[in-house]
Order: structure tokens, then sequence, then C-alpha cells
């Protein structure tokens, strides 16, 4: 038979978020409500679906029919193809319950920058022994009728015919997204013989519609009576391009995240049967969230600074499988079990050296630069490093690549060389050349242990914090190289259906 159904979704932590409108007598319904969720890359960010049959107008959810549920991260739906997730619904054992489709779409917030040329024409003379020096002032007009300056131009000496320079800026900041708020341009001379008092010139009014369609010629309103009766100020060229966010290069198909995870010598690795050690940890919080962004969820995991059998050969590039032609491990419980198998096998072994493995992942990496793929490294270690030249050169080499770098510190050493190669103080650079890009972030763990034990608290906070600068890097690679995101498949229509409405 068919039914009256509607969704409720939970976020986990926060309580119920929202009700979808009920669709009548149907079994396959297409909801029109959207929610509205703040996205937060570097966090895990936890949802549930639940499906009701409605019976009556009651808002208690015991007096309606369950139909089945579901659980996903905002995450795994942002990481989808197309950003479109489709998962089964359960809940009521023995039963198959259907399943759903889960969309998401990154509200347009007005993204676009344009970039403009003015010039003027027979400005007013303000110089008592020459002409002027006009710089032209925006002023983008507010709700309750003042005005916010948003851009100056810089000064064009002795003329009173300026070519101003052009200029980019922040469509959001000539108008909030509002294209038919008007602004005031306002040309003043900037006159040094007077102390740098600003004399006033003229003004007039425009909004970013008139600018977009095309209008170029503006009259100024003049206020002396030794100026000419046409003034005027032209607008050379204009243009928009619209920024892309990292939500764009995920849902335009980036294909792949690569995790590795070296492990190096230190009683840390201790396996406690009943708890993960920090540096299980630290890959389980880090490896949680960035996975959902992995369209095969299989990750290359490696060690450094072992004795491998059988011949006791040290390696700071071995997989932690044991499989030399295959090094891929199946999600992040698949790492934490080789990780584990590890441990039994290898004679953990110094010098602990990172070049070979941040130079491994960007092997990788140099053979994919065309924005199709991305690789973050994480990197898990006690703080010793005994090639510190050698992975400064590694991490500048690797600033050019589509590659970032994450270091969590594990236990109580002076985490100094860390530090200087994360290079948020002192961009890192080799032999006298600077990092293109900063790659690299690291934390120490025990900054986020929570004081009363919660290692729920303590990953999440880590991973917060490291994964922050992520989606920051990414896009600085793909803007430098000048790629943009590859275009949205169509949105996906229901078999029946001739039109599809977004479920957020």
């Amino acid at each position: 038979h068919v039914m009256d159904v509607m969704t409720v979704t939970e976020t986990w932590g926060e309580g119920r978020f929202g009700r979808t409108e009920v669709i009548d007598n149907t079994l396959n319904p297409d909801f029109v409500r959207k929610y509205i969720l703040d996205y937060f890359f570097e966090e895990k960010q936890n949802l549930r679906f639940d499906l009701y049959d409605v019976d009556s107008k009651s808002p208690d959810l015991s007096k309606h029919d369950f139909l089945g549920q579901t659980f996903c991260t905002l995450g795994e739906i942002v990481g989808s193809p197309a950003s479109r997730l489709e998962k089964p619904l359960g809940g009521i054992q023995g039963k198959k319950c259907g399943t759903i489709v889960l969309s998401a779409e990154e509200l347009s917030n007005c993204r676009d920058s344009a970039t403009m040329q003015f010039c003027a024409n027979k400005l007013d003379k303000k110089d008592f022994f020459g002409k002027s020096d006009p710089f032209m002032v925006f002023y983008r007009s507010n709700e309750d009728g003042t005005f916010t300056i948003c851009h100056k131009t810089e000064v064009v000496k002795n003329t009173l015919n300026p070519v101003w320079q052009p200029f980019t800026i922040p469509v959001r900041a000539l108008c909030n997204g509002d294209f038919d708020r008007y602004n005031a341009a306002s040309p003043y001379s900037l006159n040094l013989l007077i102390l740098s008092l600003h004399d006033f010139i003229g003004d007039f009014t425009t909004s970013y519609r008139e600018l977009a369609r095309g209008q170029s010629q503006f009259n100024v309103y003049e206020v002396s009576l030794h100026s000419s009766n046409n003034t005027s100020v032209t607008l050379l060229s204009f243009s928009v391009e619209s920024e892309f966010t990292f939500l764009d290069y995920i849902k335009g198909g980036l294909t792949d995240w690569l995790i590795g995870n070296p492990s190096q010598s230190t009683s840390l690795h201790y396996m406690n049967p009943y708890q993960l050690n920090a540096y299980a940890m630290a890959l389980k919080a880090v490896g949680e969230i960035i996975q959902d962004y992995d369209s095969d969820k299989m990750f290359p995991a490696l060690g450094f600074g072992a004795k491998l059998p059988p011949d006791g050969r040290v390696s700071h590039e071995f997989p932690l499988n044991g499989n030399l032609e295959n090094p891929y491990c199946n999600g992040i419980e698949g790492i934490l079990e080789a990780y584990h198998q590890s441990l039994k096998t290898v004679q953990l072994y110094g010098p602990t050296n990172f070049a070979p493995v941040v130079n491994h992942v960007a092997r990788y990496s140099a053979a994919v630069q065309d924005g199709s793929q991305y690789f973050v490294l994480l990197i898990i270690t006690d703080g010793v490093i005994s090639d510190m030249a050698q992975t400064k050169e590694a991490i500048v080499n690797g600033a050019k690549l589509p590659m970032s770098i994450i270091i969590v510190g594990v236990g109580q050493a002076e985490f100094d060389a860390m530090v200087e190669l994360d290079g948020d103080d002192i961009r890192i650079s080799s032999r006298g050349k600077l990092a293109e890009r900063d790659i690299v972030q690291f934390v120490p763990f025990r900054d986020y242990m929570d004081r009363t034990g919660n290692h729920v608290l303590s990953m999440a906070r880590l991973a917060k914090d490291v994964l922050a600068e992520i989606p920051d890097q990414f896009i600085s690679y793909m803007k430098s190289r000048g790629i943009k995101p590859n275009p949205a498949p169509p949105p996906y229509t229901p078999p029946g259906h001739t039109h599809h409405h977004t479920l957020i």
C-alpha cells in the first residue's frame, strides 16, 4: 500500500535538526524541504535520517509508523560523486527498508570577484601651482543609510585626466550580494602642499548591476564653480571571475586522497588491549574524517625506522602490511590492523629519516598534477629526526606538487624541529629557495588530551586543528596552477520524475 512519508533529521550530540514535509500516498517520495547546515571539512559531522509513515497530525513521532533509518556524516555526502550519496535504510530487523538518496549543495555566497578599471576626464584643478593628484574612493551603502569604505585607488599625480590601474575586489565587498545596492564613488585630490588634506572634487552613484551590464559613462557632480560642465568618469573595463571553493573541486570529481601513516621507534607504540595508543588515536582521529573524500577508501600505509625480516635490513619506507607490490589498506581500520601486525614482525630501529617517505608521496603526486588527485601525508612521530636538511629539501620540492603534510607529535619530547618544518613563523627553505606554498601543519597531541580521559573528545579536537588548513592548501595549489573544477555531473533525477528537489 502507499504511505504518507516524512523524514526526520538529527545531528548527533545536538538533537533533532528538522523534519521534511509529508509526501502523501507514495512509496517513492521526493522531498522538497532543504536543511541548511554549516559544513566544516575538519570535523566529523554525524547525521541520522529517520523515515516515518505519518498516520495523523500529531507531532509525537511515537504516534507514527517507523519506516527505517540511516547514519552517515556530512563529509560522506559532500565527498560522494556529485555530492550525492545513496544509503540503504535499516533499523527494522529482518526487513528491507529501501534506500534514501542524500544530496548536498553549497549555498551561493556571492563568491565572485570583479576586476575593473576607471579613468576620469576634465577634473577640477585643486593644486594652487599645478593640477590635481586624484584618486577614487568607493563607499558601500549600508542598510541603515550609512556608508562603509570598500576600496581606494592609487593616486595619479599632477593630472586632470587620470587613468587608474585595474583592480580586483570581491563582489560581496562592493554590495554584500545586493546587486542593486548603490555605491558612492568619490574622486578626491590628495594635496601634499596643504598637509595632505583631502579636497573634494565630485561624486556619482551607481550599482553593481549597472557596472555589470556595461554602464560605462558617469557624470560627476561638481561643487566647484571653476570646473567644466562635462566632467566625467569612464569605466574602461569590467569582468567577473568566480572564486572556486574546496567544495567546487570535490563535487566536480576530485577522485582520490592519499593518506600515508609512517610509524617510528618508541615505547609509545605499546599496545594496550583496552585502549588505543597515541599513534593509533592520532591516525583514527584524522583518518576517519579525511577518508570520506577518497573514492575507494584504499590507502597506502608506510612505516619508517625499523629492521625488517628476514635479514634485519633497516628501512625508512616499508609497507605496514608487508606487501611491497600492494601497500594499500582498506580504510582506516585496515591501516590500524596493518600497523598492529607490523609491530609484531619488525624491530623498531633508528635513525629516524623523514625524507624518504616525503619523497615517496611526492613521486605519487608528481605523476598526477592535473587536479584530479590530491595527496595528504600523515606523519606521526615522537619528534626525533635524523635528516633535517634532506627533509626540508623534500618539503620545498613537495610544495610545488598537489600534496599536504600533517605531522602529529606524540609523547613529551621537545618538538622544536617539527615547529621549524611547520613554517608558520618562518617559511621553510632549502639551499636558499623558499617553499612555494605552506604545506605542513604540525600539532603536539599532548595539547589535545582531555584532562578527564575522554579520548573521543581529544581525537575530535586534534582532527579539527590539524585538518583546518587542508582546504586552503588545496585551493592554493589549484589556483597556482590555474586549475578549475570539473563541471559537476547533472543533478540526479529519480526514475519516473522530471525534476529533483535537493535534500541537504
